[in-house]
């Protein structure tokens, strides 16, 4: 094979990683930002649970202040050992402070 047939296959076989490679580096881009969005909202929701004026807090004001949705907020409350209250309040409170239900 002549010099100039295998810079044709370099560079089909380039072109060819090219795109999948970008897209793979793109996606673990996008999940590392992802994991510490989601990292700096733990930290900020426990300091907010850890208040001692407070041992529950409402859910809106916990997205809110986050700022995530109420679905978001609710993973990151169970992922920090958060439960929500049993009165039907969207109030939660970590399981360390408030317990749970059934426990003395």
């Amino acid at each position: 094979m002549s010099d100039s047939a295998w810079a044709v296959v370099a560079a089909a076989l380039i072109g060819a990683l090219a795109g999948p490679l970008s897209v793979w580096i793109s996606h673990q881009l996008q999940n590392r930002r992802a994991e510490q969005l989601d990292s700096a909202r733990k930290k900020l929701l426990e300091k907010m649970l850890n208040r001692s004026e407070w041992k529950w807090r409402n859910l809106s004001i916990l997205s809110h202040v986050i700022g995530a949705d109420e679905e978001t907020t609710k993973r990151l409350l169970l992922e920090i050992d958060a439960r929500g209250s049993e009165d039907g309040q969207a109030k939660w409170g970590l399981v360390t402070r408030v317990g749970l239900p059934g426990e003395e």
